[in-house]
């Protein structure tokens, strides 16, 4: 006979056993349900089956794998699943897609099979006037105003005040007594180009700042829920909106009473110029949305492009050298004060030399030994730098900033031999098709001359590389954003020399934009002559 007391304790753990099987089964059943609910989804119009993939657990799906995993979770899952599969994220059904003929399907089939996909803060923050909020007629109508922008003239013309930009920046990294963070000066200087080169602001260094300051609270609220209430996401990036228009509305209303179209100077005069050849009026509004979407466009991305620049400069010495020796082979990696160019080097005129001694003299210390300096650059002079453009192109092969990009399906069409359902959203995964392209011979290495004369591995496979996108949505300041680079690059291995100034290299995460996780510290010195 069983004592009472025994008899409590089993009954008890029975109680519980019986509690905890419940709750397994429960979840189990839930969990089949919630499967189930979406393989309902799929359109019975079309015979193809879903796509391989797990929708995970009821309202959250793998949102917590993918937010604890980064990386990890997509590359899992693609090693398990292949190049297309099923997921669930931030409460949508999502379709993740690799591969440089499903990426060439989906980036050629805007306004057709899939439409552009921002959350309601991003557009509601950057305004109705933006290419972000624009489709079909619209759209094209404001790539086309926004083509004088980037044209070949206009990126000549920002080419001299955008290298006394990166000059001035760069010297004030060298001339710091301790390291420097490089994404977040990155981020500072990118800022200072779009606001000094391509909107024309002249502002006090204080203001520079404050409205630096101003765009990053911008920035950190464009993913925000669409509550306007006082102390939300919302609220607080419209704020910094409207701080950032009111900055920009003067100097927009004094170029509209002038309407010059002989003398262009900034982003302002020549979408002014090209509205007018259209027979369109831009209105303040238009322009000052615009502004910041420009600023918006250009700022992260390009920071983080910079950094991973310097980050692979620091990795590959060797790229250096190479990349130096082109410079001085090229006549562009001089000793101030100094007429006599390398041989086989035509001397620049005098006016190059005055400008370019000026500029030396303002980056020199009162007393401080001479420094080699880089001459005013030309975009023909830039196009010469075949290895560097290599080394850039190498870059973004390597750690794109942007590591893809969000669609909605329109209509239900087909990938890869499975079916992707009209209203479900679409992620093409630049990153992954990067590094999984048969086109390119050992991708996990840093290899610039991948793309040099000799090898060219993006030569037959247009869609294996993809930094910038493709199709009608393709960067449309893409071509800047390299000159900027090359530039930066230009300016740095021709006048610099840096260490990291932590033992190991940073971690890089890759959401939302590619960045180091705690930062690149490193020291950055002057080079002596030789």
């Amino acid at each position: 006979m069983i004592p009472l007391a025994q008899f409590g304790v089993l009954s008890a753990l029975a109680t519980a056993l019986t509690s905890v099987l419940s709750a397994v089964l429960l979840l189990v059943l839930t969990r089949q349900l919630w499967s189930l609910r979406w393989s309902l989804t799929r359109d019975q119009h079309s015979s193809l089956p879903l796509p391989r993939g797990s929708m995970g657990w009821p309202l959250v799906g793998e949102t917590f794998h993918w937010l604890f995993q980064g990386s990890n979770f997509h590359i899992s899952r693609r090693e398990r699943h292949g190049n297309v599969f099923k997921t669930h994220l931030l409460g949508k059904p999502i379709v993740r897609v690799t591969g440089a003929e499903n990426i060439r399907k989906i980036l050629l089939g805007e306004h057709s099979l899939v439409c552009t996909q921002w959350p309601q803060s991003t557009r509601i923050i950057l305004g109705p006037n933006t290419l972000v909020n624009s489709i079909g007629e619209l759209h094209k109508k404001k790539r086309k105003l926004l083509a004088r922008v980037f044209s070949r003239g206009a990126l000549e013309s920002y080419l001299p005040l955008l290298q006394d930009v990166i000059r001035s920046e760069i010297a004030k990294w060298c001339s710091e007594p301790g390291p420097v963070e490089v994404y977040g000066a990155a981020r500072f200087l990118t800022f200072r180009i779009t606001v000094r080169v391509l909107l024309g602001l002249r502002l006090e260094e204080d203001r520079m700042v404050y409205l630096a300051k101003t765009f990053e609270q911008l920035m950190n609220n464009l993913f925000s829920l669409p509550v306007d209430v006082p102390f939300s996401g919302l609220h607080k990036g419209i704020k910094a909106r409207e701080i950032l228009h009111a900055h920009m509305e003067k100097i927009i209303e004094e170029k509209m009473e002038r309407q010059q179209t002989d003398e262009y100077q900034d982003v302002f005069d020549y979408m002014l110029s090209s509205a007018k050849e259209q027979g369109h009026n831009l209105s303040i509004q238009e322009l000052k949305e615009t502004a910041v979407e420009l600023i918006f466009a250009a700022h992260s991305t390009t920071a983080s492009a910079s950094t991973s620049l310097v980050l692979q400069l620091l990795r590959h010495p060797a790229v250096v050298e190479k990349a130096r020796s082109e410079l001085e082979a090229e006549g562009l990696c001089r000793d101030p004060y100094s007429n006599r160019a390398p041989p086989g080097i035509a001397t620049e005129t005098e006016e190059d030399a005055g400008d370019a001694m000026e500029t030396t003299c303002l980056l020199k210390g009162r007393g401080e030994q001479s420094r080699p300096y880089i001459p005013y650059l030309t975009l023909e002079k830039l196009s010469r730098l075949r290895y560097m453009d290599c080394v850039i192109k190498e870059v973004l092969r390597f750690l794109p900033p942007v590591s893809g990009g969000y669609r909605t399906a329109l209509q239900t069409f087909e990938l890869d031999g499975y079916q992707i359902p009209k209203g479900w959203s679409v992620m093409y995964s630049i990153r992954d098709t990067h590094e999984t392209a048969a086109v390119f011979q050992s991708p996990e290495l840093f290899d610039p001359d991948r793309f040099g004369p000799e090898r060219e591995e993006t030569r037959s496979a247009r869609f294996n590389y993809v930094p910038f996108g493709g199709g009608v949505r393709s960067c449309v300041g893409k071509e800047l954003a390299q000159v900027i680079l090359k530039t930066l690059g230009t300016e740095l291995i021709g006048t610099c020399q840096w260490t990291l100034a932590t033992k190991n290299f940073p971690k890089m995460q890759t959401v939302p934009i590619v960045h180091p996780v705690n930062g690149l510290h490193v020291h950055f010195h002057r080079t002596h002559p030789h």
